[in-house]
Parts: structure tokens; sequence; C-alpha cells
């Protein structure tokens, strides 16, 4: 769905509900897969849930309180789309630990039971244990909430600890508020260390490793040819040779076979049953036209004692001298040698039996992280494996297995970004909370409410993003009665300058982001993060979320004008505001207007009329209004994210990010990603995406190519042909009139109004159309003569 939290659909159609359970109700009838059926029959049941809850009334899709009798801070299930089915997160039967307790605590199997337990002596008593020796899970965030109760009584804040557990009381008989016991302590990163972004992270835990590696079955092709290379092939060779017994200058049965011979014929029919039995990938062999079923039916026939029919002979005689001249005859040194071959193919193991061995060597470890040293888990068979399972020792590990195990690999981000385990800002989004929740937890002096917060924060990341209406944004986990009751407890450590707090942590963040993929815009989710670590070191700037063009509604929060008006100040008067012909002092001045109508009355503006006007004027669309255009939609939202830079100028100006290797080289290989995304576009029948992403990343070109000293400036433009010319010719024509225009722009010229310049031969490269796009309608006569 859209992350967004500011931009949804203007309606929740029914409609989409229903076609989204139709689709799971045909998956589960028809898919051949029976855990496919199964997951697609759980599916139906939620969308059904979902139309009948809407139905009825219970459901209000698009608010922040979905689900009538339940406050915005209860996590609630959500299916695609945003739409939640009405059943809270945290509800449900209750869960195994859940039973297992109320039978300790000699209570009945009850929510309200068990939550009132926890508030009495020994219930607190329990709680606290938990708190101490940290051996407990926070699945979903509600799980925090009794814990946290515990820990305001034990620090006497018994005034807070019974407010919250009275806003809590209401929902005890339908929410999950009993922590979940666990066998090892919860990551101690955030109970330890120091706000950083070099603390080590994982994309998988051992646990989601082994769940990865149970799911590989056997590739049939492989199994089908391993089985046909030490199976059929010998048993074909043996047939052959038998059959050449009879043979007089190559012609079979030109000698008659004798009682011996048939009796061994009789053997070699009998153990063909016996194989065809146990080997049932190969078919092959029951075809009668391959060679191997001609010999066998030919053998049947001959050993029963009725003679060949002219065709059956002929065909007989055909089938063997095929076979001799393919592979020579039997027992001679070619034919020996290209079965020596094949045996030590057939022999090699499986992917899935070295998958096996891995999950061996993974059962040692603890489940619930990552891994911290791969290279012993991935490492050839050992002899004392080889004994225990067959496998042949010094077997390699394939990359594919690989991959999946250093998927787990527990290391610095930076470090997973170089070893290629997160190859993208979106996996690299996903990582992110991790740090996010041990540095928000920092702020909290105390070591047991730290792990808590921290073990909340994670929890609450995995809660799914609502579709909301009319600019309404989601649930921040300071919402959440039991962070907000313990707020108090939260040092200033945040922003300091030694580099040990928050705004440290944002920074290391942002350029690891930037510096990684230069070309790429910041996801979401990432955005979300960052936005996190912005409002707790009191950045006073803004970062503002991609939206979504098919359900824009016309609209802005008034953060995307702060935001243009901090790129301003970091690029007024650059290559990149002439470029896109931008005016940032009327934005300047813009934004002081509105921040002075918003102060002057008693609540503050949930949109900016004039930033959207601007954004619609610049687009060349009507203002004000939502279009039902999604390529009209596109435009306008392109226009914020010129004006806003998509946060790079607050990254810059108010974090403070400098990556590392510079702003020239990441100017650069922003312009190798165009060069790549455009080589896609050439017979590509739908283009207009990649389009679009190719204009994102030229556009981010654009922003670090106005951070360079003019020299290094000159060096990059200079240097954009040479790269052009080491992609596929194509890529140099149709990137043709961008170049132009760029190298215009930063000799001084300008663009016409239409963003074209020399009648038509430069022009300013956007993503989105309503038109045909000039670098889709590139002249196919020229790009074909470039060949």
């Amino acid at each position: 769905m859209n992350d967004n939290a500011e931009q949804q659909p203007l309606t929740a159609a029914p409609s989409y509900a229903a076609a989204q359970s139709a689709k799971a109700f045909t998956t589960a009838l028809t898919h051949a897969d029976a855990d496919t059926r199964r997951r697609a029959e759980e599916r139906g049941q939620r969308w059904r849930a979902v139309l009948a809850g809407m139905a009825a009334g219970r459901l209000t899709i698009g608010s922040r309180t979905p689900v009538a009798g339940l406050p915005a801070w209860v996590t609630p299930e959500v299916v695609r789309g945003g739409f939640a089915t009405g059943t809270p997160g945290a509800g449900g039967p209750l869960q195994p630990y859940e039973t297992r307790a109320a039978r300790d605590f000699g209570v009945p199997a009850e929510r309200r039971a068990l939550f009132a337990h926890c508030l009495t002596e020994s219930g607190l008593s329990w709680l606290w244990g938990l708190l101490d020796s940290g051996r407990y899970d926070v699945a979903v965030p509600e799980e925090a909430a009794l814990l946290t109760v515990a820990w305001l009584v034990r620090h006497g804040r018994t005034d807070g600890a019974l407010d919250l557990a009275a806003e809590l009381e209401p929902f005890a008989d339908r929410l999950r508020f009993l922590p979940r016991p666990a066998d090892e302590p919860a990551t101690a990163a955030a109970a330890t260390a120091a706000p950083d972004a070099t603390g080590p992270v994982h994309r998988l835990t051992v646990s989601d490793t082994v769940d990865t590696l149970i799911r590989r079955r056997p590739n049939a092709a492989v199994e089908t040819q391993r089985e046909a290379l030490a199976v059929w092939q010998p048993f074909g060779d043996e047939l052959l040779g038998h059959w050449l017994e009879t043979a007089r200058d190559g012609r079979v049965l030109e000698l008659t076979p004798d009682a011996d011979w048939l009796t061994r014929g009789a053997a070699l029919l009998d153990r063909y049953r016996l194989l065809a039995a146990a080997h049932t990938r190969c078919t092959k062999h029951r075809n009668p036209k391959e060679n191997l079923a001609v010999l066998r039916g030919a053998l049947e026939e001959t050993v029963a004692g009725r003679p060949l029919d002219a065709r059956r002979l002929g065909l007989l005689r055909h089938a063997v001298a095929s076979m001799v001249r393919r592979r020579g005859l039997p027992g001679s040194a070619s034919h020996t040698a290209l079965r020596r071959r094949q045996a030590e193919q057939a022999a090699l193991p499986s992917h899935h039996a070295l998958a096996q061995l891995v999950l061996r060597r993974l059962a040692g470890l603890p489940q619930d992280t990552g891994i911290a040293e791969v290279g012993p888990l991935v490492s050839p068979v050992t002899r004392q494996e080889s004994r225990e399972t067959g496998l042949p020792a010094g077997a390699a590990v394939p990359p594919a297995i690989r991959q999946v195990v250093e998927s787990a690999l527990s290391a610095p981000i930076g470090t997973l970004v170089e070893r290629g385990v997160v190859p993208s800002a979106e996996v690299l989004a996903e990582l992110v909370p991790q740090l996010v929740a041990a540095t928000t937890a920092q702020a909290y002096r105390d070591d047991a409410l730290r792990a808590l917060m921290a073990a909340n924060y994670r929890a609450f990341r995995n809660r799914r993003s609502l579709l909301l209406l009319d600019l309404e944004r989601q649930v921040r986990v300071e919402e959440l009665p039991w962070v907000r009751a313990v707020a108090g407890q939260r040092a200033a450590v945040v922003g300091k300058a030694d580099g040990e707090g928050t705004l440290a942590v944002l920074r290391q963040l942002g350029e690891l982001a930037v510096q990684a993929f230069p070309g790429t815009i910041l996801p979401n989710p990432l955005v979300r993060e960052l936005g996190v670590l912005a409002r707790q070191a009191d950045l006073g700037a803004p970062l503002v979320e991609e939206l979504a063009a098919d359900i824009f509604m016309g609209t802005f929060s008034p953060k995307f004008l702060t935001a243009a008006r901090i790129a301003g100040e970091l690029l007024g008067g650059t290559l990149y505001e002439r470029y896109y012909g931008i005016d940032y002092a009327a934005i300047r001045n813009l934004a002081i207007t509105e921040t002075g109508a918003a102060l002057s009355r008693s609540y503050g503006a949930r949109t900016s009329p004039g930033f959207a006007k601007l954004c619609a004027e610049r687009a060349g669309t009507a203002p004000a209004s939502r279009s039902w255009s999604v390529a009209a939609n596109g435009k306008v939202i392109e226009q914020a994210q010129i004006l806003t830079t998509h946060n790079l100028a607050t990254l810059v100006h108010r974090a403070g990010i400098a990556p590392r290797p510079g702003w020239a080289d990441l100017a650069h290989r922003c312009f190798v990603t165009v060069c790549r995304l455009t080589a896609r576009v050439h017979g590509n029948p739908r283009p207009l995406a990649t389009i679009k992403d190719a204009a994102y990343a030229w556009r981010q070109m654009l922003f670090h190519l106005s951070l360079c000293r003019p020299d290094e400036q000159r060096r990059v433009l200079s240097g954009l042909e040479e790269e052009t010319a080491r992609h596929p010719a194509p890529v140099a024509i149709r990137l043709a009139p961008a170049l132009a225009g760029l190298i215009l722009v930063a000799e001084g010229g300008a663009f016409e109004t239409d963003g074209t310049a020399d009648e038509g031969r430069a022009r300013r490269f956007l993503g989105w159309s309503t038109e045909n796009h000039w670098m889709r309608a590139a002249p196919e006569a020229a790009v074909r003569a470039s060949r």
C-alpha cells in the first residue's frame, strides 16, 4: 500500500475488497500447492471480515480508528491496501504462552484474569523478574504494556501505573497485554550500546534462515537429470551392449541369440522393472519413440520367442546405429570418458542435500539473532560431516545457499551494504528500525526501561499502515499509552555535539543511504525512520514522503513548503535552481506568508494551498484540484519533489551529511544509474516507470552536481558523453536532448517556458508526462542507424 501517512485515497470502495476476496477464493480452490491454497483461504477469510465489517458499520475504512470501539493506539490487523479487518493484532484466541501462564498463576485461562493477576503482588514480582532478566519477547506493542506498568510501580510512580492500568483495563478481555517469556534476553544492543549507526544489525534471524532453507525443495529438473545420468544411461549402455553381441558388421540380429543370451536378456528386463518402479523422475524410457524404449521392447519380444517383424527390426537397427554413432561403442575410450564425466556429475551432492547440511550447522545457534560469522556455516563439507551424511568431503556449498545464510549476517549496516547483503535502499529501510529502536531507547536512563522501549519500538515498526483519508497521519509510537506513561523518563541525550546522540545517528544513516544508493530516492519506510530521528534530535526540519500518483488528492501538508524553503537556503543561485527554473526567493516569501497566517489562527494549518498551487502551475495542471489522471497527478508530485529535493537538502543543510566519496563521485554514479535505466527503455512496451526512475536519478545527479566545486562540476559534465559510450548505442541517442539541455544551462543558458531549447534539441528531463514522453518517442530510425 501507500506508506505515506498524509496522502491517501479519496474513497475506500468495497469493490476493491470484494475483488481481493474473489481472487483469494479462486486461488484457494485452484492452486496446485496445498500451502498456497491454505494461505489463500486465510487471506480470503480476512477479506470477508473486511466486507462484513464495512457492511455492518463496524469498520470505517479511511479513519485512524477504523474499528468501532477500539482507540487508535490498538494495533490493527491490516490487509493489502491498508484495509483493517476488525481484528486487533493483539487479539484472537489465547496464545500457548498465555495458557501456560494461566495454569502457572492458578487463574482462569482468560485474558482479563491474566491482566488482573499481573496487578497483584505476585504478578508484579513475575513481571519484575522479566524486566531484570530481559528474557521476554514483544511481538506486538501491546505485550509491552504490563511490563511498563510494573516498571512504574517499582520506581514509585504509582499514580502513573494506575492511570495506565485504567486506560488498558477496558480492553483487558480482548487484547494480549501479557509479555511472552523467552529463553534468552532480547537484543542487548539497545540496553548497552551508545547511539551509533555502526552497531550490528541483521536482515534475517537464524530462525528466518532455517525457515528459508527448509522451504527449499529439490530441483525437479536437476534431480531428473541426475537420475538419467546415474540410472538410465548406464542401463541403456547395458541394453546396447547386449544387443551388440548379436551384431555382425554393426547390424544386430545378424547372429542368432543363444539360450544364455536370452537368459541374460530376461534378467535385464527384470531389472528394468525394478528400476522403473524405484526411479520415477525420468519418463523418456517409457516413450516408444526413444532409443531405450525401442531396445527394451525388441528385447521383450525376442525373449518371449516372438520374432521381430521388419518394421521393429528396422527400428532396432536404427536405434543401435544412432546410439553408437552419438557416443561410441560401450567400452571404447571416448564412451568410457564420457560416462566417467557424467558419473562424476551425477555424484555431485544436490543443492537440497547441502542445504540440509547447512541446517545441521545452524541448529546449534541462537535462533532469534543474526549470525556473527558466516564462514564456518558455508565452508566445504568436512571429513566428519562426510562420514555422518554421506556427502563427499570437500564439496562446496553453492552460492544460492551461501546467499541465504549471508542474509542473516550480523554486522554494521555499512558492512552489509559493502558485502551486497543490502542491495537496495528498500532493503536498507528494512534494517534501519533495528538501529532506530536502539537509538530512541538510549534516551531512557534506566537499563530495564531502555531495553523494554527498544523491544516495543521494534514491534511497533511491524505495524502495517492503514489507508487514511483527509490528510490524517499514521499512529506514532509516542501515542501508545505505555510510551506516554514513561515519556518523562527520557533524558536529554539527543542531539549531542560529541557525536553520541540521535543527530549523529541520523547523519550516519543519511550519509550511508545517499552514498550507497545515490541514484535512488529515499523510500518511504526509510524516510519514516529518519523522520523519527529528526524529531527526537529536534532538527526543526521535516522529511517528506513520496506520494502515490494514483491516489493523490491535490493537496500537500505544510511540511512540504518547509522542506522547499530549506532547499532554497542550500540551492539558491545554483545549477539546480537554474536547471529546474525555480524561484527559491519566492518560495521563501510564500513560506513566511503561510507561517504568519497560521500563527494568526487558533489552529494549525493542515494544508499548504500556496505550495499546492505552485506545484500545479509548474506542472501545467489546474491548481488545487484532484485529477483523475494518474499522469497529471504524477506531474504535480514530481514538481513537489523538485522543489524539496525529496529530502536531500534537509539531510545536507540541517542534518549535516557529507558523504565520503564526495559530491562529484555521487553525481557520476547517479548518471551511471540514468544510463542503466535508459538502456531498459529500448524495446520496452511499458517504459514509463523506467523513464520516471531515470528522471529521478537525473534530478539527484543535478543536486549533487550543484554542491560540487566549479572545477569538479566541469570535470563531471565533460565526462558524461564518455559515460554514455560505455552503454548500448540507444542510450546516447535517447539522452542526447537531456545532455544538451544540461550543458546549455551549465554554460549560462536557459530553457523556454515549455522546458525546451534550441528548437527542441535540448530538453529539461522530467519523468512524468501526460503526452507521449519525448524519451519514449526517440526516433527509432536513429536508434536502428546507430547499431
